[in-house]
């Protein structure tokens, strides 16, 4: 059985952003308070995270996480890595290299944002220890084959990732033909979607419907919410079989 935990699953921003005081940052509803978008994912005996969120630290100890097997990164944005350097206490606990894989520009900068993990003769203890993998195609991890799934964010190109029958896509404007392959016959599929108008580097909630219609996976869960979208009035709006995810929800899949 595959399980999922939803770490996170608001913008870069997070919600309640900071210095607002609209309906949804102020409210009491702990399904309105978003941290960064990451996912955990626990299948066949291996533990994978997807992006490492700017409150990593915090997510991680309240899913419970000990075990990180490998990182699945989508992008070098600051909320999707800034929990990269608290990965220490895994490759401690293991005193082996956490691997980390993602696109050429994504593991590039990465390094060069991170310069101070892989400079060998800085090294100590304290700091994580990482393999970088450049990755354009499937790969194994365990008894886990991952497919990364091109997309563009705006015009950077990025990775979604399907894994078995569930695909991970958030920070997305725009699907090429042979990625929409990729993603035929899901169970499940997680989407970003930041808002109801349309955004040049993310899917709105219509678009992200209309690619739902298209796809027709068994369940959808939308992630990466702005403080846009309250929880319970969109909850109320949504197709069958279509749900907005939250902070701690967890997802078993047979």
């Amino acid at each position: 059985m595959m399980e999922i935990t939803f770490l996170g699953t608001g913008t870069s921003y997070g919600v309640p952003v900071l210095t607002c005081t609209c309906p949804v940052c102020t409210s009491d509803d702990p399904k309105n308070k978003r941290t960064r978008s990451s996912l955990w994912l626990r299948w066949r005996g291996t533990s994978l995270l997807i992006d490492t969120a700017t409150e990593f630290r915090l997510q991680a100890l309240r899913a419970g996480l000990t075990q990180v097997d490998a990182v699945l990164y989508t992008h070098c944005h600051a909320d999707h890595v800034f929990g990269f350097d608290d990965l220490r206490v895994f490759s401690r606990l293991t005193k082996q290299r956490v691997p980390v894989y993602g696109n050429a520009s994504t593991i590039t900068e990465l390094r060069e944002v991170f310069a101070y993990i892989f400079r060998q003769t800085e090294r100590h203890q304290d700091r994580p220890w990482i393999e970088t993998n450049v990755v354009d195609g499937p790969f194994q991890v365990g008894d886990i084959l991952v497919q990364p799934v091109p997309v563009f964010h705006d015009s950077l190109p990025i990775f979604g990732y399907r894994i078995g029958n569930l695909a991970y896509i958030t920070d997305c404007s725009e699907l090429p033909p042979a990625s929409l392959d990729l993603l035929q016959d899901l169970d499940v599929l997680i989407l970003g979607v930041v808002g109801f108008n349309p955004h040049p580097a993310h899917l709105h909630l219509e678009g992200a419907l209309q690619l739902v219609e298209q796809l027709r996976p068994k369940q959808t869960y939308l992630t990466h919410l702005s403080h846009l979208l309250e929880h319970n009035e969109v909850s109320k709006t949504l197709p069958a079989g279509v749900y907005l995810a939250y902070d701690g929800l967890t997802v078993h899949l047979t």
